[in-house]
Order: structure tokens, then C-alpha cells, then sequence
């Protein structure tokens, strides 16, 4: 009988995980894990410190040199009258815009832009009641627009992004002056490249007159007792360069040199007993709060969109980017005195330096000047109640209402010949403005309270205080279309053109609108 074959050997027992083998490969684990929370921290940790190092190099404020510093060694230049000519009952202006350079410090010319120069722009001045045609050629190498900052005209005359202008080609914008004589301006407005181009050096003044300012006792010999006042803050490199580096300056570009109509340094020489400083904050970022060295007091007489209804005696005007103040102040023979700026509202978020602008000098001897009217023009209250509509704006990092702008969309659309209320809204301690194209509204209330007095009258520009609620009653007069919008965004140049805008379409009763994006944008721009 065969015996059975023998049992193949059990297999050798896997040792329990729950035994001492165990521990190392825990142990193992554990460090793994501990490695890699280590070196995740370590990332996070170099990470926050190349921040807190890019944030402090980059989140200085350039600041221009501290008030009573300043040595004002340069007449100041008055902007030239921009010659036009009447064509069938239409006055018409010539500008073009030009590259060029111009000399600004020592150590070397800087490039420029400008109109009909190589920096800034003439003036333009039309009365009311006039037609008006702009023939603009852009001598540029890239495409630029001209915006008619402050003016009521159609959509289409706005200048705004969807009027661009090629290289080499001209724009022929026409429209009737129907508004009140105000201090306005003009510069660039194409999309995504605003501040590029304005910090260039495009820009200028058009004063529109009316017989009812014509009719006051006001000073308005202009470059002799009218004199606008273009005030730009610059920085440079050392060959003499504009140097326009924005790094993690919230503002946009700031400078440390104040450039007034094109000069630096500058000094007036004032030969009448009252002089009129149309004042424009000309700057893409920097707010200014100006008022003299000595500190006395002037009178307020006109903001953004005209005459205020009697002059304010005023110590102080801050003004942010885009916004105008028209100020009367009284010399005395031989006296020199420092036009500066002061810190500004702490809650506006922009700065707390003084410094020099321009000094007046008076004459030893000068030519009396009547005192200025205690009336200057009849304001309408105004009136909320029969408001069509009512929208809030919220503005926050470069968003307004949680949206970057985009040329292919309309954000609201409004009806011809009606008002409405508009509650703006600052939602972070970020400095920013307001600014609204074709209409000059007016404030009607800042937290609840009647607005301050220099914010009585016509505006189309204004700064917003963190966290402060401005209602604004916003009339659209005349003008529809529907396809060519106005735009509405913060005049902070570069909170612009990252995107902080948006655009509405004025139509009539029951028109449907039918917005047209520009040829050959795609909204593909650098926000």
C-alpha cells in the first residue's frame, strides 16, 4: 500500500500590523507627514515675506518735496487760445495729437505727447448757443480718442472708447454748446490705455462762456486775470524719462514733482488786484487739497459744471482727478504767496503730505478789481421726486457692482428727458471718484446730510470717502441712442483701465436698445 505524499509546509504567518513591526512604519509616516507640513509652512512663510518685501518696495507713495521746500525758478506758461474759424455757422477747431519732447529737469528731455505741441494741449472756448466742430488728427503710432470731459453732447461726439481713432486718421466730432459757462477739458479716453496716454501729456482746456457770466464783475482777461491752472504730479527717471512704474500703489502712478501747465517750479506774475485760478486736477491718481501757504481765504465761485449760486468764502478746495474749482483770490502789492496742497481727508485714503504748487507774486503795483458779486446765478433745487429710477453703484477694489467693464455690454439702459437718483458708494479704504459722462449732476445728500457748499452746484466728478453714502440726481437732457453708450467709472486713470467702469445707453420712450461694440474689440485688454 503506498503511504499518502507529505503536506507541503505551512506558509510562513504575516505578523499581525497591530504588533511591534508596527511602530516603524508609523514613525515613518509620521515624519512624512511632519516633512511635508514643514515644508508647506515654509512655502506659505517665504511666500507672506516675499509679499511683506514686494509690498513695502512697491506701496510707498512718491511724495513731492515738503511744503516751503520749493525754489519757484519758472514763469508760469499760459495755455495758447486754440485759433478756429467759422464754416456755415459752425465754429471749427483743429487738434492734433503729436509725439514729441519736452523739457521738464536736468538731467534730460523727457518724450511727450501732445495737441498741436509736444505737451499739453491749447484751449478751446465756445459760448453757448454756438455749434461747434472739432476736426482731430491723431499723429500718434497707436490709437488714442478725445473725450470732451464735462460736456452735454451726443453719444456719439463723446470721445469716449467707442470712438477710436487710428494711427494716422482723423475724427470730426460736431455738436451744439448748450450748457452753462464752466471750466472743462478734454484728454484721452481709449480703453484699457487712458492713464498711459494722458500721463503722457494729452490734455487740455475748453472754458465755455454764456451772457450771464458775461454780465459779472468777474475777473476773465484771459492770461491776465484768468489763468487756468493744469496741476499734474510727475516722477522721473534719470535720463529724464517720465518714470510711470505702478507696483502695488493702489492709487495708480504718483509722483514727486508737480508739473503745473507743463513747468516745473512755476511762479505767476500777478498784475490785478483779484486774479481767477481755473484750477483742474490734471493728475491720473494724486488728490490734492489746495489753499495757501499763509492761509487765507479766497472765494469759491464755480465747480465742475459752472457757477455756483454765490461765492463761497473758502480756506481750502480739495479736488480728486478730473474734478475743477474756479477760485477768486485777492494780492496785495508786492506780496508773494504759495499756492499748495495739504494733506488730504484722511477718509479718502490718498496721502497726508503738504506741498508746494505755485507761487503768486504780485506786482508792485496793481490794477483795482471789482469785488466779487455777493449773487452769482440762480441754482434750481434739487428736485428727487419725480425720479424714474433709482441705482446703486458700489465701488470696490476695481469693480463697480461686482463688474469689470466690458465694451459689449450695456449695464442699465435710461430714458430720454427723465432723472434719476443714483446712491454711490465707496465699499473699501481705497481712494476713488465718480465720474459720469454727458450729465452734470448734483448731490443730493452725503450720509444723509445736505452736501458741503462746494458741492452745491454742478458736478460730473467726485471724490467718495470710504464707506460714506452719496445720492446724486443724474439727468439725461437731451440726447438718445441706441447704440452708442456714456460711460460712468473712477477717474483714478488706472482704476479705470483695469476695469472700473461701465456704460449706459440713453434711449427714447419704447426704444429697445442695440448696443455696438467698437470694430475689433474683443474686451481683450490687461485689467
Amino acid at each position: 500500500m503506498t503511504s499518502a505524499p507529505p503536506a507541503p509546509p505551512a506558509p510562513p504567518r504575516v505578523p499581525s500590523p497591530s504588533g511591534d513591526a508596527a511602530a516603524p512604519r508609523r514613525r515613518r509616516g509620521r515624519r512624512r507627514l511632519v516633512i511635508a507640513l514643514v515644508s508647506v509652512l515654509g512655502v506659505v512663510v517665504l511666500l507672506i515675506g516675499a509679499a511683506a518685501v514686494w509690498f513695502a518696495t512697491n506701496s510707498v507713495r512718491r511724495t513731492p518735496p515738503a511744503a516751503g521746500t520749493v525754489e519757484f525758478i519758472a514763469p508760469l506758461p499760459v495755455p495758447e487760445l486754440a485759433p478756429s474759424r467759422v464754416e456755415d455757422g459752425v465754429r471749427v477747431f483743429e487738434l492734433s495729437a503729436q509725439e514729441g519732447t519736452t523739457a521738464f529737469v536736468p538731467q534730460g528731455v523727457t518724450p511727450t505727447f501732445g495737441y498741436n505741441g509736444s505737451y499739453l494741449g491749447p484751449t478751446l472756448v465756445a459760448a453757448r448757443g454756438e455749434r461747434v466742430r472739432v476736426d482731430v488728427a491723431n499723429g500718434l503710432s497707436d490709437p488714442t480718442t478725445v473725450h470732451w470731459h464735462g460736456m452735454h453732447l451726443p453719444a456719439a461726439m463723446d470721445g469716449g472708447p467707442h470712438s477710436p481713432i487710428a494711427p494716422g486718421a482723423s475724427w470730426h466730432p460736431e455738436w451744439g454748446i448748450d450748457q452753462p459757462a464752466a471750466t472743462l477739458w478734454y484728454h484721452p479716453h481709449l480703453h484699457g490705455r487712458t492713464r498711459e496716454q494722458v500721463d503722457a501729456g494729452l490734455a487740455g482746456m475748453f472754458l465755455v462762456r454764456d451772457d450771464e457770466e458775461a454780465d459779472l464783475a468777474l475777473p476773465r482777461d484771459y492770461g491776465r486775470d484768468d489763468i487756468p491752472v493744469i496741476v499734474q504730479d510727475r516722477a522721473f527717471n534719470a535720463d529724464g524719462s517720465f518714470a510711470g512704474g505702478i507696483g502695488m500703489q493702489f492709487d495708480g502712478v504718483l509722483g514727486d514733482t508737480i508739473v503745473v501747465n507743463g513747468v516745473v517750479s512755476p511762479y505767476l506774475e500777478v498784475t490785478t488786484e483779484r486774479v481767477r485760478l481755473r484750477l483742474l486736477n490734471g493728475s491720473s491718481a494724486r488728490m490734492y487739497d489746495f489753499a495757501f501757504a499763509d492761509g487765507r481765504e479766497f472765494d469759491l465761485i464755480a465747480t465742475d459744471g459752472g457757477l455756483l449760486e454765490a461765492p463761497v468764502p473758502s480756506e481750502s478746495i480739495p479736488l480728486s482727478p478730473g474734478e475743477r474749482a474756479e477760485i477768486v483770490v485777492t494780492m496785495a502789492p508786492g506780496e508773494w504767496v504759495a499756492l499748495q496742497s495739504t494733506a488730504p481727508d484722511p477718509d479718502l485714503h490718498a496721502g497726508s503730505a503738504t506741498f508746494d504748487v505755485l507761487e503768486l507774486r504780485g506786482a508792485a503795483s496793481l490794477d483795482d478789481a471789482p469785488d466779487v458779486p455777493a449773487h452769482l446765478t440762480d441754482l434750481p433745487s434739487p428736485d428727487a421726486t419725480a425720479a424714474a429710477a433709482e441705482r446703486t453703484f458700489e465701488m470696490s477694489g476695481h469693480e463697480i457692482n461686482d463688474r469689470e467693464m466690458d465694451l459689449g455690454r450695456a449695464d442699465f439702459t435710461a430714458t430720454v428727458d427723465t432723472s434719476e437718483v443714483w446712491t454711490v458708494r465707496n465699499d473699501n479704504p481705497l481712494p476713488h471718484s465718480f465720474h459720469v459722462h454727458d450729465t452734470q449732476f448734483r448731490v443730493l445728500s452725503v450720509d444723509g446730510e445736505d452736501p458741503p457748499a462746494q458741492l452745491a452746484g454742478y458736478k460730473d466728478t467726485i471724490a467718495l470717502e470710504w464707506n460714506r453714502e452719496y445720492r446724486l440726481l443724474v439727468r439725461f437732457e437731451d440726447y438718445a441712442d441706441a447704440s452708442t453708450p456714456y460711460m460712468y467709472h473712477c477717474h483714478l486713470l488706472w482704476h479705470e483701465d483695469q476695469g472700473m467702469m461701465g456704460q449706459f445707453l440713453v434711449v427714447e420712450p419704447g426704444q429697445q436698445p442695440d448696443l455696438t461694440r467698437p470694430e475689433g474689440d474683443s474686451d481683450d485688454h490687461d485689467h
